[in-house]
């Protein structure tokens, strides 16, 4: 690609991501810190992938969610998960009309633009299944009606890291139809102090609207076109490789700690995540500081551990800054 096209593209690229200034500015009301967790929202939604966020509670993991559906014009429902829901609670059931002498459609909360899962873990796998059509293909059946959702549709789920009791932990078909899993941390202590204070005071600022769907789908349109050179493509397949196959990149002693590494789809949404940082940072091309950036989120749910790595407790995020360290960067 000739460099004034790269030019014009970058200028391009920053003019489509003034949206995302004014929902940063918007969010920065409510919450405190926590840019990491705000980013990785605005990643999924400018790529349409599904989130999983794992934190300990009074994160604001769900104030983030929250806020950020408020940004923008559109739908938001929230769904708490709990043992005893059906996944008619989630997608909908018919209903007997008498007026009408006959059965009609009432839609669950899944039918938003914005659709927060809260503690997801806690419910059985028949529910946690009803969400795996809504998220994959993007439509609900009901009956023998099946309904497209509407655009922007974004699953953001969070579950608790501690509490194993009474949960039910997610199977890999269902983690690898999110795009990423963030681990939230806590707040530094300047930013604690500000929580304190905000929360002590007589409440929060009003979010405003500032965005629209129309000028997400705008910018999701705009992080598709971003440039991304060859040599980046093939960095991403030997990083995705590499949980595959470590002993082809020199790191036979990672074999027995993997059981399974990451799939196609860590492929695809390695390369899709890569592009909305890039837009994130308002670039009109992928630099491998971009991949680096999104790898941890988008391959720690996708790298299945042996008994032997959990026996030795290391984790995911140990075996990819292994691969990152050692994978050649272009």
């Amino acid at each position: 690609m000739a460099s004034i096209d790269i030019e014009a593209l970058n200028e391009q690229i920053k003019i489509d991501s003034e949206v995302v200034d004014r929902i940063r500015k918007e969010t920065a009301k409510v919450i405190v810190g926590q840019q990491y967790m705000i980013d990785r929202l605005l990643l999924g939604l400018l790529s349409r992938g599904h989130i999983l966020l794992e934190g300990l509670p009074g994160l604001a993991k769900t104030l983030a969610i929250n806020t950020l559906a408020q940004t923008i014009s559109a739908d938001f429902s929230r769904i708490q998960f709990t043992p005893d829901l059906l996944p008619a609670d989630i997608v909908g059931t018919m209903i007997y009309n008498q007026s009408i002498n006959d059965f009609t459609v009432r839609k669950g909360p899944v039918f938003a633009n914005f659709v927060l899962a809260d503690e997801i873990n806690r419910a059985p796998a028949k529910v946690q299944s009803a969400l795996l059509e809504a998220m994959q293909e993007r439509q609900v059946t009901i009956g023998d009606t099946t309904f497209k959702l509407a655009e922007p549709f974004l699953v953001l789920a969070t579950q608790n890291p501690i509490e194993q009791e009474g949960t039910y932990p997610l199977p890999e078909a269902q983690t690898d139809r999110f795009m990423l899993k963030c681990a939230i941390g806590y707040p530094t202590r300047e930013d604690e102090i500000e929580i304190m204070r905000r929360n002590l005071a007589e409440g929060f600022e009003k979010i405003n609207p500032v965005a629209t769907t129309a000028e997400i789908m705008k910018a999701r349109d705009s992080v598709r076109k971003i440039y991304m050179d060859d040599k980046i493509e093939r960095y991403i397949i030997d990083i995705v490789f590499a949980t595959r196959e470590p002993e082809a990149y020199r790191l036979a002693d990672l074999k027995p700690l993997i059981t399974f590494g990451g799939s196609p789809r860590a492929t695809i949404n390695l390369a899709l995540a890569a592009k909305a940082h890039a837009f994130l940072e308002r670039r009109g091309y992928v630099t491998p500081e971009d991949v680096r950036a999104v790898c941890e989120d988008v391959l720690r749910h996708r790298i299945g551990l042996s008994y032997e790595a959990e026996a030795e407790n290391i984790k995911q995020e140990d075996i990819i800054a292994r691969v990152l360290n050692v994978v050649e960067v272009p």
